[in-house]
């Protein structure tokens, strides 16, 4: 039996079909069921298998992106991620679809909501692959379709597991936004029948062409396929590993609640104006980290971290809290060194809920005192974006501080809401 073809195995309990899979066992055979979820089988209780044969389908001519004038017209920017993916029989996972249209043979019916004038594919590469410098490729495809007064706003598809750094980034790199741009994801392959690549698509294609004008992440707003979240591109996080509603805002209210066929809005946005023109500000820094305390943590690493980076993000616990009582673990002294020489050090809240006030107790009064940066509510990987972004503009070198703690993309939240 060769992996990749459809078989039928009896045990002495049932009769399981599915496609069969390159298995890490060699006495388990593993199966892909018509759910999209795989079971192993112990080959010491299989009966009988055998090969299911299948009428081969003739493969289906590409679809064309065909025109239509009636309906909005809108850009997609496909990056790779479980949504531009499908079933690969010999490892169980997923492989890039060969093209852009290949998305558009799942979903046809999206050409029914928007007008896909172009499609265009930069890169494919899971998201834990991308760096700065694709955040900017896709800021740059960006850019040329929302100053194209053709197009009225833009699709981006992307892997989930690091969605929100894109998503964080864009926020700061678009300057002067008039159309909306919205991300979105599935955690399923678009080729499985349990896919939520459908619904997310579906809404946003509905937003692309709304009055929103905001860096927008669109997702399940549940489990269930019903209607979807738009939330502010950085204030999302994703918060579980495989459910539908995987991102959630984080501080603050989504923008939106939205079907494939109305919007709800839920707070103030920045609206549509087709009279401004994009300007792109893509200055990075990629000299800097994002690092969690923990209890133990050697005061000597901050001496590591001056010499290598110019920039860290330190996820501080509680409302800003680290060693300090410790003689042996006190991480002022190392702290206040590195800053001395020339680090900036910024603080967000490993909580990630909540916001920082280094005011209430004392440990946080005197790590504020050595130089430290406290941002707020600003989420960790946010932070961690924005840092980049502010030291990537040398102009900038005097008043760090003061950039780091101005609402540039608003980013901060005046009132929180969980």
């Amino acid at each position: 039996m060769e992996t990749g073809n459809k078989v039928k195995i009896s045990t002495r309990k049932e009769t399981t079909e599915g496609i069969l899979l390159e298995s890490p066992d060699s006495a388990i055979y593993l199966i892909k069921l018509k759910s999209g979820y795989n079971i192993g089988i112990k080959k010491e209780d299989v009966l009988n298998i055998k090969e299911i044969k299948e009428k081969k389908l003739v493969e289906k001519n590409k679809i064309a992106l065909k025109q239509n004038s009636k309906l909005p017209s809108i850009d997609m920017i496909i990056t790779g991620g479980t949504i531009s993916a499908r079933l690969d029989p010999g490892t169980g996972g997923v492989s890039w679809l060969t093209s852009p249209e290949k998305l558009l043979e799942f979903y046809p019916e999206l050409t029914e909501i928007v007008n896909i004038r172009k499609v265009k594919m930069p890169f494919m590469k899971a998201s834990e692959n991308m760096d700065y410098k694709d955040w900017q490729e896709i800021a740059k495809n960006c850019g040329e379709s929302l100053n194209d007064p053709a197009c009225q706003g833009v699709i981006i598809t992307h892997g989930t597991d690091f969605l929100h750094y894109t998503s964080a980034s864009l926020s700061f790199f678009l300057k002067n936004l008039n159309k909306p741009v919205v991300l979105t994801y599935s955690q399923r392959s678009s080729d499985r029948a349990s896919s939520d690549a459908r619904l997310n698509l579906k809404c946003a294609a509905k937003l692309a062409c709304s009055d929103i004008a905001e860096v927008m992440l669109v997702g399940h707003a549940s489990i269930n396929d019903d209607f979807c979240y738009a939330m502010k591109g950085n204030k999302v996080r994703k918060m579980h590993t495989s459910r539908r509603d995987a991102f959630k805002p984080v501080n603050t209210r989504a923008i939106a609640k939205v079907w494939s066929d109305k919007i709800e809005t839920l707070t103030s946005y920045n609206k549509r104006d087709n009279n401004k023109k994009v300007e792109l500000d893509l200055s990075f820094n990629d000299k800097i980290a994002l690092i969690m305390f923990h209890p133990g943590m050697e005061p000597e690493f901050f001496d590591y971290l001056s010499q290598r980076y110019q920039g860290v993000v330190l996820m501080t616990s509680g409302l800003g809290h680290l060693a300090t009582d410790d003689a042996r673990k006190n991480l002022l002294p190392s702290i206040k060194k590195a800053i001395d020489n020339g680090l900036i050090i910024c603080a967000a809240c490993q909580t990630i809920y909540g916001r920082l006030d280094p005011l209430v107790y004392s440990p946080g009064r005197i790590l504020m005192k050595t130089g430290v940066i406290f941002l707020d509510d600003i989420l960790p990987e946010t932070a961690y974006v924005k840092l980049g972004f502010v030291l990537g503009h040398a102009s900038w070198k005097s008043k760090i501080k003061e950039k780091m703690l101005e609402n540039i993309s608003n980013e901060f939240s005046e009132k929180l809401i969980e």
